[in-house]
Formats: structure tokens, sequence, C-alpha cells
């Protein structure tokens, strides 16, 4: 099973929100999830991201691979 750290998108049209959630890599990216350790909301000046930098760190150190997006966020929010 390939464990991805990746966004998932909330929010209406035009006013995007993300969650930062843990999810099998085979599912859809607004479907099912293990696990949410944040979320990111680019609508704000500036942005805000908030993790969880403990579950971020537990679920890397197992072995989740960060999309690229999420591993911009979390190396400008000092995560990891």
């Amino acid at each position: 099973m390939a464990v991805k750290i990746r966004l998932r998108r909330i929010g209406a049209k035009k006013a995007p929100f993300y969650r930062i959630v843990v999810s099998d890599s085979r599912y859809p990216r607004d479907g099912r999830f293990i696990e949410e350790i944040g979320y990111y909301d680019p609508t704000k000046n500036p942005s805000i991201v908030k993790v969880d930098a403990e579950k971020a760190k537990q679920w890397i150190a197992n072995g989740a691979q960060p999309t690229e997006t999420v591993k911009r966020l979390l190396k400008a929010n000092e995560t990891i």
C-alpha cells in the first residue's frame, strides 16, 4: 500500500480550501483518507497553513510520501 500525504480540496467554486490528509494513493483526491493532519487556506493573505507536526513526522517516518505541494508547504512551515 503506497501511502501519500496530499491535499484534499474542499470549499466552494473559486474559493479553494484544502485539508492535508494521509491517504492511500489508489483512492481519488477527494475520496477516502486515513487521517487528517492539517489544513491550507490559500485565499487569505498571507496564506494559512496549520499542520500537526508530530503526526506529519510520524507518518513520514513510517514511509508516507508527501506530494510536491505538501512537501513545499511543510518546508515553509518548518515541519520537516
